[in-house]
Parts: C-alpha cells; structure tokens; sequence
C-alpha cells in the first residue's frame, strides 16, 4: 500500500513537471512571434516633412512604412498644399506601421467678414485687420476734420462694407483722415452751377460738401445748386476763406440754371472764423432762411 501511494506521488511531481516546462516553452514562443509581430527593436526616424507638398510627404511615408492620417488648416505665410506640421516630430524614431499626422495648409483661403475699421485709429485698425487673418494694403490720406481716424476701407480700389465675406489674407486699403489744410484760401461761389459741375469743383479743391435736395429731383444731372453756406462773399463784400478739407453745405433743386436771380436767394453770410469744428466755422442754413 505504501509504494503504491509513493508511485502516485512520483507521478503527479513528474506531470507536474511535463506541465510547467511546456508552459515555459510556450512563453517563449509566443514571446518570440509577439516580436516579430510588434516589431519589436525595429524602430525608424520618421523623415522631415515640413515644407513639403503633400504629395511628396505622402510616397515618402509609404515608403518608410508608415500609416498616415492628414488634417488640414490655413496659414498665410505658407504655400498651399504644403506640411504645416507633423506628429511624431521630425528625428524621432517609431516603429515601423505607426501613424504619421500630418496638417496640409489649405489650396484655397477661407473666407471672414470684413470688419468695420470707420472711426478707429490707424493703430487700432491695424490690429483689428490683423486679428482677423487679413493684411494691411496701401494707406492714403485726405484732408478731414477726423484727424488720424479711418474715413475708408477698400478691397482691390472699392470701398468695402462690414460683414462682407472676402478671403483671409485680403489686403485692405485705409483712407485716413488728416485733418484740416494749413492754408485757407477763398471759398468757391457753386451758386448756379449743376449738381455735377459743383461737386467737381469741391472735389478738386479738397473741400467736403453736405448736399440737401428740394423737392423731386428726376434728373440729377440737370439738378442746380441754389444756395451755399458758406458763400463766396460775405456782408462786407470781402471773400470768406476755408481750409482744405472743410465742409461747405449746398443745396439742389430740380431746374435750370438760375443764373443771378438765384445767386441773390443765397444769402450772403458774415465773415467765416475759420477752426476745427464745423458746427462754429458754418452758420446753419435753416437759420439763415
């Protein structure tokens, strides 16, 4: 009975045996072909990419092994189509079949609304044209009692109102404002001339105009000014001066040319103390009537 139960035990210690060295062999296969299955020590330096075309950058992947996962975004400094950036960075060393992101720059600039630049300053603007992706154009400057302040915003030489969609990266032109001209000279007599001929005359002489129409005008091109403030002349027979960049406030009436007759309805207004506010520099026309 005694050597039956010691050969039962023998027995067992040696299966026991059998069973842990095939579980050790087995680790070690297994822990073979999960190297070779993973890669495992075969590790590649992932290529530059940056600056690239994306097609380039794309054979260049597939050839060292890579998988490859693409993004896109939008700078404006950059070509289109090309690698902003990529993850893992260039000179690190993956294994092979890992994923390569990649951020192509955009074929074409997305489009923002235009904001509204009227009033800022040129420094404010600037920033403001900036924080919306968009680029400083040319800058001119006219005669205006806003001295230093935004009169207009132009895209590609036409003015451009706020909201209006155009492509990130836009130059945007300013008018600026640069106050009132240091020389005065005799205030122009547009009296009886046409709306057109009048304005002309305000323009080439960089003076600004507030127009009032009277009554239906059908025809603005046969539309005659029919009152000035100020006038050419003042209650002493002397000229009144202005500056340049100055307001001068016109009225227009459907009709033709009044010639004399209307030339004498316009009041002759007192000698014009020129300064930098319109509101003291002009007497009201509706106080004048």
């Amino acid at each position: 009975m005694a050597l039956i139960k010691e050969k039962y035990k023998n027995s067992v210690l040696v299966h026991l045996a059998l069973m842990l060295i095939i579980a050790l062999v087995l680790y070690m296969i297994l822990f073979s072909s999960l190297n070779k299955i993973t890669n495992h020590g075969e590790e590649v330096k992932v290529p530059v990419l940056l600056g690239k075309t994306q097609d380039e950058a794309i054979a260049e992947l597939k050839k060292a092994g890579f998988d490859i996962d693409i993004d896109s975004a939008y700078e404006l400094k950059q070509p289109p189509q090309v690698v902003l950036s990529q993850i893992p960075d260039t000179g690190s060393f993956v294994k092979k079949g890992r994923t390569v992101f990649l951020t192509i720059n955009k074929a074409q600039a997305p489009l923002t609304p235009m904001p509204d630049l009227t009033g800022l300053s040129y420094r404010s603007a600037e920033m403001v044209i900036r924080s919306n992706k968009l680029r400083l154009g040319d800058t001119t400057y006219r005669p205006d009692i806003a001295d230093g302040a935004i009169l207009e915003q132009l895209y590609k030489g036409k003015q451009i109102g706020k909201g209006e969609l155009l492509p990130q990266g836009s130059r945007i032109d300013l008018v600026i404002g640069d106050g009132l001209g240091n020389t005065e000279f005799d205030v122009p007599n547009v009296v009886g001339m046409t709306y057109e001929e009048g304005i002309a005359v305000l323009n080439a002489m960089g003076l600004q105009f507030i127009d009032i129409w009277d009554g239906n005008i059908k025809d603005s091109t046969t539309a005659i000014i029919f009152y000035q403030s100020p006038t050419a002349k003042n209650q002493l027979g002397g000229t009144n001066q202005i500056k340049e960049g100055d307001f001068i406030d016109i009225k227009v009436r459907q009709g033709n040319r009044g010639g004399e007759d209307d030339e004498k309805k316009s009041p002759i207004t007192k000698p014009v103390q020129r300064n930098n506010h319109r509101d003291e520099g002009f007497n009201n026309p509706e106080d004048e009537y």
